[in-house]
């Protein structure tokens, strides 16, 4: 891997060194010139270089490679010397069924001079064929390689007539050609990729590079991808992140990608995307989060993470790795019965806080109540009136445990944060213990709190409600489900979703709203 010469920096910046490893791959957003990178690299190589690219393999229109050593020189060598070797072949896949034969062939004969001249072989070497047919029936199970008539012929475990290469699927074609092609590559060669994992299925995409990067010990891999799987499950990796190009200078900016704080999978697909990040809660199939937020921030790329606490945690990782990119990074999390210092706190640290308890307050907002009343063909008043009444009056039943609630949080965050210390005895750590209650005064904290919601319902401040009001079937006791004519709330929230799809001057008042909400808006 060291011994490859990399291309210039821009601004003739020091050009870094390559560990130790197999594989080097070549990660970055579109048109940050990653395939002009990767031709440079190949010309920096020289003879060392060999390429692979399954999109061109099966087509005879292409312009053929003269570069020594390549499967298009390759044929053409072994068709001059050859007078039994077919000449018509086009393509590279064709080409390399032909030399494929053609070495069986040769690779017969010698088995049998050794037998000849030294009595009954044992074992007979394997054969490159033998070894492609060795992969292939590990990459499908039950699938043969049968040769007969002078070509290759493939059966399936479904007990189909024998087909030909050329009637394979995509993916059974890349599959050929890349066993086929690394087994022609030069001794210690660099063998460039360009999209290793098209055509192919993540079932066989592992397995199946693991099996060719084993059957050439020899050579070095360079992969061109924007696929985080294939990439993290490359086992001796450098990644190598193409930035941007100048194309006037020739010149890239580039870095190796070291081991980070954050998960090396995330690291990849976010800085191939070369927008801003938002960070959030919940999973990417099934959160609400997941639905609403790209739609809310189109400009970001909106990664899922699952707890708060990755949210945090990643959002400050990714921000203290600016040396590696310049993405500007964000989270949001539920408010969750934060305090007022702790929301101050996460917002200095680009988590944004939403003025509203949880995620499902948002459809509770009067814009995106009134917003969705004049879609349905409601007055926008009324119904929000109604949801207001409603949303105030069950708030005001829940009072006392909302209260308890609050302070039940409150008093575990404390906990956690005040024993996190180091006690010279157990002695010392239990009289610590019973200082706490003393110290934490939680029912000084309830009877706050009971005052404070107290004047929220005299006010009928909504929108101070929606804030601290952690109750998920607020939605539905609300009214705003049936008031608005929808059948449950999933079928009021996926029609939210919808409207903010298709677009339109409601979509951008509710739009506008839930970025307020948020108080640390992005830019």
């Amino acid at each position: 891997m060291r011994s490859l010469v990399l291309p210039q920096i821009i601004g003739n910046k020091k050009i870094p060194g390559l560990p130790d490893g197999r594989q080097l791959t070549i990660i970055g957003g579109s048109g940050a010139g990653k395939t002009r990178f990767m031709e440079q690299l190949m010309e920096l190589t020289g003879d060392r270089t060999y390429c692979l690219s399954a999109i061109r393999a099966p087509f005879p229109e292409r312009e053929e490679s003269g570069r020594k050593g390549s499967i298009d020189h390759q044929y053409s060598q072994a068709a001059s010397r050859r007078p039994y070797m077919r000449t018509n072949a086009v393509s590279e896949l064709e080409k390399l069924i032909f030399m494929l034969f053609a070495d069986e062939f040769e690779h017969l004969l010698k088995i049998k001079e050794k037998a000849n001249s030294k009595g009954h072989l044992k074992r007979f070497p394997q054969s490159k064929l033998d070894k492609l047919s060795a992969i292939w029936e590990k990459i499908f199970p039950g699938n043969k390689i049968v040769t007969t008539g002078g070509t290759l012929l493939f059966s399936t475990n479904s007990g189909d007539d024998l087909i030909s290469a050329e009637k394979l699927s995509q993916g059974e074609m890349a599959v050929l050609y890349y066993v086929a092609g690394v087994l022609y590559a030069m001794p210690n060669a660099v063998i460039f990729v360009d999209a290793p994992s098209l055509f192919l299925h993540p079932t066989i995409l592992n397995a199946l590079w693991n099996s060719i990067e084993t059957l050439r010990p020899d050579c070095t891999f360079v992969y061109n991808s924007v696929d985080v799987e294939f990439v993290s499950s490359r086992s001796r990796n450098v990644i190598l992140w193409v930035k941007s190009y100048d194309a006037g200078k020739n010149e890239w900016d580039y870095e190796i990608v070291e081991p980070g704080e954050i998960r090396e999978d995330l690291f990849i697909e976010l800085v191939g995307s070369r927008k801003p990040v938002l960070f959030i809660e919940g999973d990417q199939t099934h959160s609400i989060d997941a639905k609403l937020y790209p739609l809310v921030f189109p400009d970001f790329t909106v990664k899922s993470l699952g707890s708060c606490d990755k949210v945090i945690e990643t959002t400050r990782s990714f921000n203290g790795l600016t040396n590696m990119h310049h993405l500007e990074s964000h989270g949001i999390v539920d408010r969750d019965r934060r305090t007022a210092q702790e929301v101050a706190y996460l917002r200095k640290k680009s988590i944004m806080v939403p003025e509203v308890a949880e995620v499902e307050n948002f459809f509770l907002m009067e814009e995106v109540i009134k917003s969705m009343a004049k879609i349905r063909g409601k007055n926008p008043g009324v119904v929000f009136n109604k949801v207001k009444k409603r949303s105030l009056a069950e708030f005001n039943r829940r009072l006392q445990q909302q209260v308890l609630e609050h302070v039940r949080h409150r008093v575990k965050r404390e906990v956690d944060a005040k024993i996190d210390a180091k006690f010279t005895c157990i002695t010392a750590l239990e009289t610590h213990l019973r200082q706490l209650i003393k110290i934490l005064n939680p029912r000084k904290q309830y009877n706050e709190l009971i005052q404070k919601f107290k004047g929220i319902i005299e006010r009928q401040d909504y929108a101070e409600m929606l804030k601290v009001f952690n109750h998920k079937p607020l939605l539905s006791e609300s009214g705003a489900v049936e008031l608005l004519g929808f059948k449950n709330k999933d079928d009021y929230v996926r029609n939210v979703i919808s409207t903010l799809k298709l677009g339109g001057d409601e979509a951008e008042k509710i739009r506008n709203a839930i970025r307020k909400a948020l108080v640390t808006v992005v830019n």
